[in-house]
């Protein structure tokens, strides 16, 4: 299994950036609207077996978005945090791929990626509305997070237009 990554230009057209031999932490946006497992998938794949279904079985379904919960401070600048979690608790009706739980430490030699929060809807609008609820709902106590950060931008009106560029 592997990776495509493109960009879409103002003209609409899309430009290659990277292809990766492996899966990306966004798998998960592909199985919440395909109902595939890809990591059951390549784990078929390494073991000699042929996948269990065809292109033209791939049925795409609703909207998803992934969040990337992390220890940083978007008011100093995104600076990464480090320490203790005092409590987590993932927010209900919401994809949470983590391996956070109560008293353990984050430190500076590792990526500050937390968590994945993963929603799908029908639309892209109401699944930005479970994304907004999922961040208010998650707990996350100890260390500062992008969390509100991340409800914000998902509120923004150029966001929710789906006019945003790199830039923003």
């Amino acid at each position: 299994v592997g990776t495509l990554e493109f960009l879409l230009g103002a003209d609409r057209a899309f430009y290659f950036m990277e292809m990766n031999t492996r899966l990306q932490v966004e798998h998960g946006v592909t199985e919440l609207i395909t109902g595939l497992d890809l990591v059951e998938q390549q784990l078929r794949v390494a073991q000699g077996e042929p996948l269990d279904f065809d292109q033209a079985d791939i049925r795409f379904q609703g909207h998803a978005i992934e969040l990337r919960v992390c220890a940083e401070d978007p008011t100093a600048g995104f600076l990464p945090q480090v320490g203790r979690v005092a409590r987590w608790q993932a927010a209900p009706g919401v994809r949470t791929d983590t391996a956070l739980e109560h008293g353990c430490v984050v430190s500076p030699h590792y990526d500050s990626m937390l968590a994945k929060i993963l929603a799908v809807a029908p639309s892209r609008d109401a699944c930005l509305g479970t994304l907004v609820r999922a961040c208010e709902r998650t707990v996350l106590l100890g260390l500062r997070s992008n969390l509100g950060f991340l409800a914000r931008c998902l509120q923004h009106p150029v966001f929710r237009a789906g006019a945003i560029t790199t830039s923003f």
